[in-house]
């Protein structure tokens, strides 16, 4: 018994070693590999500030919303048998979602980056990519792509947060010190 018990110490103390200084550099790396796949993306949606890059609405109209061929199982917003738009109204829609996609793949990164507001701005991320990944592109093929570890990495800041290595932890040391 007394084998097992300092088996259980050890352990034990290297586990909370590992967290203790292992944790905040893995959670983030996690926050800046994530961070700059979605700014990458981002920022190509853009030819300045301020000016959204025109081809980014042809790559939702006609790539992700009305593809040829058509995806089994993806969500069309066009006629299947034309693949053109039924209204005007719908392909204002879809540039709608193209910007909102490019403003979101650019604040939210840099959110992550920064450490603040984390397990939201990684929320959103998973929220965009499970949607690309079931809507879009809905077939098991391409689930199992890099999209795949994006999720998984987002997953894991929307659970453990950002880590002390961020402004979040800083702000809560804050908040706690002007409680007492």
């Amino acid at each position: 018994m007394a084998l097992l018990t300092t088996i259980t110490r050890a352990h034990n103390s290297v586990a909370g070693l590992l967290n203790r200084y292992l944790e905040p550099i893995a959670l983030l790396l996690m926050r800046l590999t994530v961070a700059h796949v979605f700014l990458t993306s981002g920022l190509a949606k853009w030819q300045s500030f301020g000016k959204f890059d025109s081809t980014s609405y042809d790559l939702f109209l006609y790539e992700f919303f009305c593809p040829d061929p058509v995806r089994e199982g993806a969500l069309l917003l066009c006629n299947p048998e034309t693949l053109d738009y039924d209204s005007d109204l719908m392909i204002r829609l879809v540039e709608l979602m193209a910007l909102a996609a490019g403003i979101m793949e650019v604040v939210l990164p840099l959110l992550l980056i920064a450490g603040l507001f984390s397990r939201y701005a990684a929320l959103g991320l998973l929220a965009m990519t499970l949607f690309i990944q079931f809507a879009v592109f809905p077939s098991w093929d391409h689930w199992v792509n890099p999209a795949s570890w994006w999720a998984v990495t987002l997953l894991m800041i929307v659970a453990r947060g950002a880590g002390s290595l961020s402004l979040d932890r800083l702000g809560k040391r804050w908040g706690e010190r002007r409680e007492m």
